[in-house]
């Protein structure tokens, strides 16, 4: 790395990790940022997470997952000193950018991020369109064959028409108890 001032603006910048130290990295930066009185070099550090539905035993359980599993984003002003102390984090394994010089995330890809990472409930994927022919993997009709008659998007909830005793019979189903067929 050359020995100068690089960018004097405070500018997002990504940094690549070992996969699943993400919070590790986050925690032990935050720590040597305070120690190493960083604190007016480096000032954010983010591990983007989004909030997943998931239904476990019939439950609906409401999960977290990391957006970009092995990177973390930090806000900071690159001198030589910012750069080394993040460099020298334990499980870094460096910048994302060409060479040893680290390239800023654009700011408006930095607010549509925090945008996404505001919406405090999940939404529910909904992949399958009225009339389409769909199987349930989870719940008392589990392994049927049905079809879609009606979608609730809101509550992500899907109305399935199933082939029982010879007639078609109304079954209302979690979006994620059924998939394509």
């Amino acid at each position: 790395m050359p020995k100068q001032e690089l960018l004097q603006a405070k500018r997002w910048y990504v940094i690549h990790t070992y996969s699943g130290y993400e919070d590790a990295v986050a925690k032990n930066l935050k720590q040597r940022i305070e120690s190493l009185g960083m604190e007016d070099k480096i000032f954010d550090i983010l591990v983007p997470k989004e909030k997943r539905i998931k239904i476990k035993s019939g439950q609906k359980k409401i999960t977290e997952r990391k957006m970009y599993p092995g990177y973390i984003l930090v806000e900071m002003i690159v001198t030589d000193d910012s750069w080394y102390v993040i460099r020298n984090t334990p499980n870094v394994t460096g910048f994302v950018g060409s060479g040893t010089v680290p390239v800023p995330v654009l700011p408006e890809e930095i607010e549509s991020l925090k945008q996404r990472l505001e919406v405090e409930e999940p939404e529910f994927k909904i992949d399958v369109e009225i009339g389409e022919l769909v199987k349930i993997i989870d719940g008392p009709f589990k392994d049927f064959d049905g079809k879609v008659s009606e979608i609730n998007k809101e509550r992500g909830k899907i109305k399935v028409l199933i082939n029982m005793f010879g007639r078609d019979t109304p079954v209302e189903l979690d979006s994620l108890q059924i998939k394509k067929v």
